[in-house]
């Protein structure tokens, strides 16, 4: 091994704690809660429509119902664009 690869491996293995996950931070646990919390407005705003159909439901409920559907739609998207736009910039990063 020369000089240059030996450095570019100790600077390598002096940077990886950085990119590790936080001590304590249970990343997965959270994601997994927002996807609960997405999912939950989902099936209220559906339950709300069907409420509707039957005419069992208020008018302004249901818009406002699917309001937030609509929000919390656009946020999933906007979120699952920018995990796409950052694994296509790390796979244009050269080796």
């Amino acid at each position: 091994m020369d000089a240059l690869s030996m450095n570019a491996a100790q600077s390598y293995a002096a940077s990886r704690p950085a990119t590790a996950p936080l001590p304590g931070a249970k990343i997965e646990r959270q994601f997994g809660q927002v996807a609960e919390q997405f999912a939950q407005q989902l099936q209220g705003a559906e339950q709300i429509a069907q409420t509707s159909m039957i005419g069992n439901a208020d008018p302004h409920a249901l818009v406002e119902a699917l309001a937030q559907s609509e929000l919390a739609v656009e946020t999933v998207v906007s979120v699952r664009d920018k995990v796409v736009e950052a694994y296509q910039e790390i796979l244009r990063m050269p080796v």
